[in-house]
């Protein structure tokens, strides 16, 4: 395993989708229940605030799912038609944004494309992106992938992140992860500011 040491200056933590929506704690996830991965994500958030380091909670939008993309598929994910209430895309309760906090709205899988978190994180000479949230091998993974291709160096929180199954979540950290940066838990996290 690599030693690292994060910089508050160049490293950001980037949150995926810990929205009221995605993160309820009536829905079923794998390998960690959303109360683990919310638990998670809150002491990350916490450490990046109180280094000074940045914090992007990023959410996906759309009560009625007319902004979304609509593209033909041989299987609508469950969620996609189904109605959503007027608080689906507000973050969950113990990861509310504080002013210094940066939002992201997005309207597709991925953290990057068609919005300005790339520019942001530049703007902040911002080198180094932790990620965590919901889904792995969703929203996770495609802000990955996106983020790989910009040359953002990565750690993902791999317990800090869940999936619809345990086999999606280990997909994306066996086949994914391990070639486009480093898995840590989020205690190794904490312990490396």
């Amino acid at each position: 395993m690599q030693d690292i040491k994060l910089n508050p200056e160049k490293t950001a933590l980037v949150v995926i989708d810990m929205q009221k929506g995605i993160a309820n704690l009536g829905r079923k996830l794998e390998p960690y229940a959303a109360d683990t991965v919310i638990k998670n994500v809150k002491l990350l958030v916490d450490k990046f605030r109180d280094t000074g380091a940045k914090v992007f909670l990023v959410h996906v939008t759309g009560t009625d799912g007319k902004d979304m993309l609509k593209p033909i598929v041989d299987e609508q994910a469950a969620w996609a038609s189904a109605p959503r209430a007027a608080d689906w895309s507000d973050f969950v309760e113990d990861i509310k944004p504080t002013d210094n906090d940066i939002i992201i709205t997005k309207r597709q899988w991925g953290a990057f494309y068609g919005t300005e978190l790339d520019l942001q994180l530049r703007r902040r000479e911002i080198n180094t992106i932790v990620l965590c949230g919901i889904s792995t091998n969703i929203g996770v993974e495609t802000t990955a992938r996106e983020a790989y291709q910009l040359g953002y160096n990565q750690i993902f929180a791999e317990d800090a992140m869940s999936a619809m199954t345990a086999e999606e979540h280990e997909n994306t950290k066996k086949y994914i992860f391990v070639r486009i940066g480093l898995i840590r838990s989020t205690e190794q996290i904490l312990n490396i500011f």
